[in-house]
């Protein structure tokens, strides 16, 4: 898992940290080309104060990805999948991704984000995007016969993050309700997925 440096943080400091790191996701999911002012005026600080926390854009995106991948990973930690049934865990970790859609929206919804990232900041053990949680999910839902087990627990998660960044991208472009994104996402990903009787 990434730990950003926020950890160090508490206070005012932190607090202010976060909002920047929060309101960059934001502004840069929808605006690549945003600037640091944009994404000051977003946190509700000053362009020096930005400043004072992050030397330049660079480095600014850099914790955001970092920040991000901490952030999805706690959101999916506290979905518990290791608990209950197959199927209400998943709809537990979609709910928890819905919840970050700002976040995954900057992460992938553009490529080079993580590839300037990755190039930077090597991965360490257990930094991946999605956490074996999810892998273990998807296994044990095959396992007691709820997921198809005729497709790969990649394909299973793939198609996971795929269906769930369409509804986080349709909801942003006004063509689906904020409301009703969970339920489409659900209902797609379990009709795929879902073990069908032969």
């Amino acid at each position: 898992m990434y730990t950003s440096g926020m950890e160090n943080e508490s206070g005012v400091r932190g607090r202010t940290r976060r909002a920047i790191l929060a309101a960059a996701a934001s502004v840069l999911a929808r605006d690549r080309a945003a600037t640091l002012a944009d994404i000051a005026e977003a946190a509700g600080v000053g362009r020096s104060t930005l400043h004072r926390y992050f030397a330049d854009r660079e480095e600014l995106i850099n914790a955001v990805v970092e920040d991000s991948l901490t952030v999805i990973s706690q959101s999916i930690d506290e979905a518990a999948l290791g608990q209950g049934p197959p199927l209400e865990a998943m709809r537990r970790l979609v709910a928890a991704m819905l919840d970050v859609a700002d976040r995954l929206m900057f992460l992938w919804g553009d490529p080079r984000v993580l590839d300037a990232f990755d190039k930077s900041s090597p991965a360490e053990d257990g930094s991946e995007a999605a956490p074996q949680s999810v892998a273990d999910l998807i296994e044990r839902g095959q396992a007691e016969g709820v997921f198809d087990p005729e497709v790969s627990v990649d394909w299973i998660q793939n198609v996971l993050w795929a269906v769930v960044y369409t509804g986080v991208e349709q909801v942003e472009k006004g063509l689906m309700p904020r409301h009703g994104v969970h339920a489409t996402v659900v209902r797609t990903f379990e009709n795929g997925i879902r073990r069908h009787a032969s």
